[in-house]
Formats: structure tokens, C-alpha cells, sequence
């Protein structure tokens, strides 16, 4: 398996998710702070919005308007210019807990995941999937998954999801109205690994956080179809959550590093970071 280093980026941050690489910029949530926010080349912070529900994945739609999930509500808010909130949708019928995150296609679908138990008072159990169509109508998606995470759409438009709680890839064909159907597993995980945030590679390559795993396992890893881990970043001392490329020719990784523990993440309690590397590979188009 190749090895890769990372450099700090980034830094004085709480529980930083749902990195994107969108017009040159890269965005994230800080889901203790309760804001959204863009990233300058030197790694400074800006604010873009304040989230009071809680921020969680982010996307755009093809007019760039940037939307987010609000976790505790279930929805999913427009972003005006002047960092005003809007509901767009709202998917809490679909959820079974709090908003998680979010792909927003090129066609303007939305796919919305969430985490589907109250996480320290009740034990993981499945939910679902939300897809919002392009005039804001909410569908749930058939089949049931365990605690929906990050997100991808390949060339082929094959969806590909974290199950943070199944140590999976699962893989969906988009039907051209946005549906999705054929669930199944596109690569399975060694049983201990937890997968988070994701980003695809332009070889079809699925870059992950390991964020729940500590030891020689945690750190960010490149699957292919099948469950062949070819490629990892190692992180100390801290879990590995979301990742994304960026950059002028999508050739840096961006990942997001977190240091807390589940005791301390329930109680809002976190250190966040961005952290870069150069994997030798550069991030797909979006699909």
C-alpha cells in the first residue's frame, strides 16, 4: 500500500465536515461552531453563514447557489449572498435522526443522508436515504442504510456511499429522473473501519476518512471497486473525517482532521484542522 504525509493547512477549528472544492475555493462545516465557511490559499477562515441547527454537508446547485444540511431540523437551508438562511427542503420525514451529509449533482439532485439514531443514547440502526429533486420535492429512497455518510457520483453516474456502520462502499445506478436503484456493495471494508467523508478520484479511485479507528488503521485510504485499499495518509491523534481535492488542477487532497472521542463529541467538545497531501492522483470532475 503506498503511504503519503500531509502538511497542516489549517487550524483553531472545532469539528470541521463536508469539505468541497466549489469555483476555487474550498468550503467546510464546523459542526460545533455552527458555521459554514470558505478557506483562502494561506488557510484564513472566512464565514459564509451561521447555522443554528448545526451544519453538516454542503453542495451547490447549478446556478451556484450553495446549499446545507441542518442537522438537528432535518432540512436542508438555500445560502443567500449575504449569508441569509432559506429552507430548500425538508427531509426530516425521511431521517431517523440528525442531517448528515450531502451530494448535490451537476443536474441539481440532491442526495441527503442522516444519521439515523440518537448517537450515545440509542444503539446504530438503518434509515434511509433522502434524494431531492430539482424542484425541492423529497423522495425517499427504497432500501435501508446504516448511518449514510460521504458521497460520490462516477462518470458512469454510479452513486457511491459511505455506511460508516456497514465498513462499506455501496454503489446505486441514477436513473436519468435522479432515482436511484440496484443497491449493492461496490467494496467492502475490513470490519473495523468506519468510513466518513469521501472523494473520487479521476481513476475511479474512492478516498475515505477511517474516522472511528484509532491506531495503525486511522487515516484517510484509496479503495477500488472490489475493496482493494491501495493508498493511505496516515493521521495521529486525531480521526480522520472528510476529504476532497482542490486546487488549481484538483491534484491536492484537502482532509479534514478532528481530535475528539465520542464521549467529547457528544458533549460539542473537539479540536478541527485541515490538513493537504499530494497522493498522486487528481480529484474526478463533478459528475
Amino acid at each position: 500500500m503506498k503511504q503519503h504525509t500531509l502538511t497542516e493547512f489549517a487550524s483553531g477549528h472545532r469539528f470541521l465536515e463536508g469539505l468541497r472544492w466549489h469555483d476555487g475555493t474550498l468550503w467546510a462545516s464546523d459542526f460545533f461552531a455552527g458555521t459554514v465557511m470558505t478557506f483562502g490559499s494561506d488557510g484564513h477562515a472566512t464565514t459564509v453563514a451561521e447555522v443554528q441547527g448545526a451544519p453538516s454537508g454542503l453542495g451547490f446547485l447549478p446556478d451556484g447557489t450553495a446549499l446545507v444540511v441542518s442537522q438537528t431540523d432535518a432540512t436542508v437551508q438555500r445560502i443567500g449572498p449575504d449569508g441569509s438562511l432559506s429552507t430548500y427542503a425538508d427531509f426530516s420525514h425521511v431521517a431517523g435522526g440528525p442531517g448528515n451529509d450531502m451530494l448535490v449533482t451537476a443536474g441539481g439532485h440532491a442526495y441527503v443522508g442522516n444519521f439515523g439514531f440518537a448517537v450515545g443514547t440509542e444503539d446504530p440502526k438503518p434509515t434511509a436515504l433522502a434524494h431531492i429533486d430539482p424542484s425541492g420535492t423529497v423522495h425517499r429512497v427504497d432500501g435501508d442504510v446504516l448511518f449514510p455518510n460521504g458521497m460520490a457520483l462516477t462518470r458512469d453516474r454510479v452513486l457511491l456511499l459511505a455506511e460508516t456502520f456497514r465498513a462499506r462502499i455501496t454503489a446505486y445506478d441514477v436513473r436519468p429522473d435522479g432515482s436511484l436503484t440496484g443497491q449493492r456493495v461496490w467494496a467492502q471494508l475490513p470490519p473495523t473501519f468506519t468510513p466518513d467523508g469521501i472523494a473520487l478520484d479521476a481513476d475511479g479511485g474512492v478516498w475515505f476518512g477511517n474516522a472511528l479507528t484509532p491506531g495503525e488503521d486511522s487515516g484517510f485510504f484509496r479503495v477500488v471497486e472490489g475493496g482493494e485499499l491501495t493508498d493511505k495518509v496516515p493521521v495521529t491523534g486525531a480521526q480522520a473525517v472528510a476529504c476532497a481535492f482542490g486546487g488549481d488542477h484538483l491534484d491536492t487532497l484537502y482532509l479534514a482532521c478532528n481530535t475528539t472521542s465520542l464521549e467529547e463529541f457528544i458533549q460539542g467538545q473537539s479540536k478541527g484542522a485541515i490538513a493537504t497531501a499530494t497522493v498522486g492522483q487528481v480529484g474526478a470532475p463533478p459528475a
